[in-house]
């Protein structure tokens, strides 16, 4: 039996998590859990994650939160996977997971202003969160397809976690309408990893708790 339980939502960032458990070729059980109904804010819940949010890790009972580190864990566990690049000093380490940071803290959270920006504001003030989420998005993402122009995956040949990062980003944002007409290298990072197997297989997962 495992003892690795992935809390997730189907579409939500927890996406990442599953992406790179299914590229491990881990065993481990997925626990969805629903916050369109509420299912993040019961007592229950919230003994597992008091944060309210997914994804969650549990390993043995013990529950790893936030997305950098539950994809550096899952990097840790699986080596073989090579989820992100073996370095030599522990300076590039830190880089890895500021790279990640940079999802998880800069631009997931210019996501959700974009997707669903009554969550920051009434109506009234709605489409300017959206249009200053918009504005900071294109600044950051930028630096993103620059950095995909001068190879297939972010860091070189070499897929990795971070790759799945932006796949999430990218797929939560056409979700809401977002164009990548000016962004062509995110447009063909996108269909790459929809040919990964990992990545297919993740989302037909997600897809089965839909029907």
């Amino acid at each position: 039996m495992s003892t690795i339980t992935l809390f997730a939502m189907p579409g939500s960032c927890s996406r990442v998590s599953l992406i790179l458990l299914e590229e491990a070729k881990a065993d481990y059980h997925i626990h969805w859990v629903n916050l369109m109904n509420g299912d993040h804010k019961t007592p229950e819940f919230k003994q597992i994650n008091p944060k309210s949010k997914v994804p969650a890790l549990s390993i043995a009972g013990e529950v790893l939160t936030e997305n950098p580190m539950i994809i550096k864990y899952i990097s840790t566990q699986f080596p073989e996977a090579n989820l992100l690049p073996k370095v030599d000093t522990g300076l590039a380490e830190y880089q890895q997971i500021s790279d990640l940071c940079f999802c998880s803290s800069t631009i997931h959270p210019l996501v959700t202003r974009f997707c669903i920006p009554t969550f920051f504001a009434e109506e009234s003030c709605a489409t300017s969160v959206k249009e200053k989420a918009l504005a900071a998005l294109h600044e950051g993402l930028t630096w993103v397809e620059q950095r995909l122009a001068e190879s297939t995956w972010w860091y070189g040949e070499q897929w990795s976690a971070m790759d799945a990062y932006i796949f999430w980003i990218i797929t939560r944002l056409q979700r809401c309408d977002f164009s990548l007409a000016d962004l062509p290298n995110l447009a063909q990072h996108t269909a790459n990893m929809l040919k990964r197997d990992s990545v297919i297989r993740a989302l037909e997962k997600e897809k089965l708790v839909n029907q």
